[in-house]
């Protein structure tokens, strides 16, 4: 037992689970916490706005597998990370947001406190997947405890705890608590075998990877060459198959290409997706009798499409067992594979025509390694989604559920400060990095290099496009001529125009080098830029 503060206790549990980085904002009611950082070896990494904090972990946590970490102080202020919470949620990613509570006796209907919120733990329960108030400072390393083996379990979801504020300096004799070690959770062997039997007889096989396989991307490569199977790859799943392997067709399942392509397999593994609307924009395929699904989450596994057999399990192990029914079956050629993806490129190139250019230079300058964080732009998911190579899992981190604008920056700036070797570029629209353009600072104040491209159309293209397409007035949506270059400079960044795509390249590789971040602003030639540039 150790004699600490409420705030020591909460510091003390995190570091015990191998917390090194936590992304916020100090305030008043959290002090306590902030002072016991540094004695614990834990780095504050300062956000401008709560928000840019909940993405910035968002971006550690996808990029590294381990849970990102959150804090604030009450009321608004964990409402502001509101939003990141919800984008965690949707796409599966382990984040802890923690912040104070009004004080363990206040007065239930609420007296006019700083910060006080009617009930800010239901507020952060209806995004995430539970929000916890704990009620003396003995019970918050368990309840740390619970919230790691919480993000451990299963489907990964982002947890909020609440410490009351009076809790956090007021001391008590602490026990620390061990983190729980996870199972690793495989199928039953009836399903496996039903599964393998499927496998072992489709003539025509076909793989969709989602975000759920990206622990398990030996798995996958061994499986698609086992069985000869073409590979699709899901938003999140982007990466997990290197889209350079003569079995990949590619990522992004928007296109007509990849309905037809499910239409003529008799068998469809699909790995860690749920098979979501915001991958599938033209509709779910007909999978009826031969959709496999493997994912951990048992809710999930009936979720859009019923499969034929379903395998709930960690990705990793059920492919194992598969792999090992399996046996020595000799796979067909990559023929098929080809096909498919000259007509999924040809897709992907009519959707993304006025990015191609723009693409292609930043692929240009890309290492093999290189992690893109992407915001919701036409650049990003026209553009860079289905036309973008990229090679290795977690390499494209994009919000694709709640769809929120401003995530790309600092989820940029999250996966840098995991990923401090690693070559990270931000990709943005001017619309959506105005929603966290101040996480600017935070990158300065880190001096990371880091590339911040931001593919200009004059406002919200996409909206534009669609005001049109309804023949209803096109209003609301041109956000003006910002200063990209000086704003950036202003921020403590190097800033950049760049004329053409001929010219990004060289840009992107010297800001890869830079001693600090470099948003590099360029014009995009699309339908919505040229009305309102």
């Amino acid at each position: 037992m150790s004699i600490l503060t409420g705030g020591e206790a909460l510091v003390a549990g995190l570091a015990e689970h191998g917390v090194d980085t936590v992304f916020g904002i100090p305030g008043t009611h959290n002090l306590s916490v902030y002072a016991a950082l540094s004695r614990y070896g834990i780095t504050h990494v300062s956000s401008r706005h709560e928000q840019g904090a909940g993405y910035a972990a968002d971006g550690f946590a996808r990029s590294t597998g381990r849970p990102g970490v959150v804090l604030t102080t009450t009321g608004p202020a964990i409402l502001n990370a509101a939003a990141a919470a919800a984008q965690a949620y949707s796409d599966s990613v382990p984040v802890l947001f923690i912040s104070p509570g009004m004080p363990l006796h206040h007065p239930g209907r609420g007296n006019g406190l700083l910060h006080e919120i009617k009930d800010q733990g239901t507020a952060m329960a209806s995004v995430l997947a539970y929000s916890h108030r704990v009620t003396s400072i003995e019970e918050i390393p368990l309840a740390v405890a619970q919230a790691f083996a919480a993000m451990a379990t299963g489907r990964p979801r982002p947890v909020h705890l609440e410490i009351p504020l009076d809790l956090l300096d007021e001391r008590a004799d602490v026990v620390l608590v061990k983190p729980v070690p996870a199972g690793i959770l495989t199928a039953p062997a009836d399903a496996v075998a039903a599964a393998t039997a499927a496998l072992a007889c489709a003539e025509k096989p076909l793989l969709i990877v989602g975000g759920g396989a990206s622990r398990a991307v030996a798995q996958v490569k061994a499986i698609a060459e086992t069985l000869g199977a073409p590979v699709l790859a899901t938003t999140n799943g982007k990466g997990a198959f290197p889209e350079d392997h003569a079995l990949s067709i590619g990522a992004g399942l928007q296109h007509r290409a990849v309905l037809d392509a499910v239409a003529d397999s008799d068998c469809v593994l699909a790995i860690g997706t749920e098979l979501a609307p915001s991958d599938w924009w033209i509709g779910l395929p007909d999978f009826d009798g031969k959709l496999i699904r493997v994912d951990v989450d048992a809710t999930s596994i009936n979720t859009n499409a019923v499969p034929t057999v379903g395998l709930v399990g960690d990705s990793a192990a059920v492919l194992d067992a598969l792999l090992a029914g399996l046996g020595g079956l000799t796979a067909a050629g990559t023929g098929r594979a080809a096909a498919w993806r000259g007509k999924f490129q040809a897709d992907a190139e009519a959707e993304g025509g006025p990015w191609l250019e723009i693409v292609a230079a930043i692929a240009d300058a890309l290492p093999r390694d290189a992690i893109v964080a992407a915001d919701s732009a036409m650049s990003c998911y026209y553009g860079a989604l289905s036309n973008l190579p990229l090679f290795r899992p977690n390499a494209f981190l994009y919000p694709t559920g709640v769809g929120t604008l401003g995530y790309g920056l600092p989820a940029g700036i999250g996966a840098k400060v995991a990923n401090p070797d690693t070559p990270v570029l931000v990709m943005q629209g001017d619309g959506g990095i105005m929603f966290t353009i101040a996480e600017l600072a935070m990158a300065a104040e880190l001096g990371i290099a880091l590339p911040v491209l931001i593919v200009d159309n004059g406002g919200y293209g996409e909206i534009r496009n669609e005001m049109a397409d309804r023949n209803e007035p096109v209003h609301a949506v041109a956000l003006g001529h910002p200063d990209f270059v000086a704003l950036a400079e202003s921020l403590g960044c190097h800033g950049v125009r760049v004329e053409a795509a001929a010219d990004l390249p060289g840009a992107i590789k010297t800001a890869f080098e830079s001693d600090r971040p470099t948003v590099l602003h360029i014009h995009e030639q699309s339908r919505a830029a040229g009305d309102m540039l």
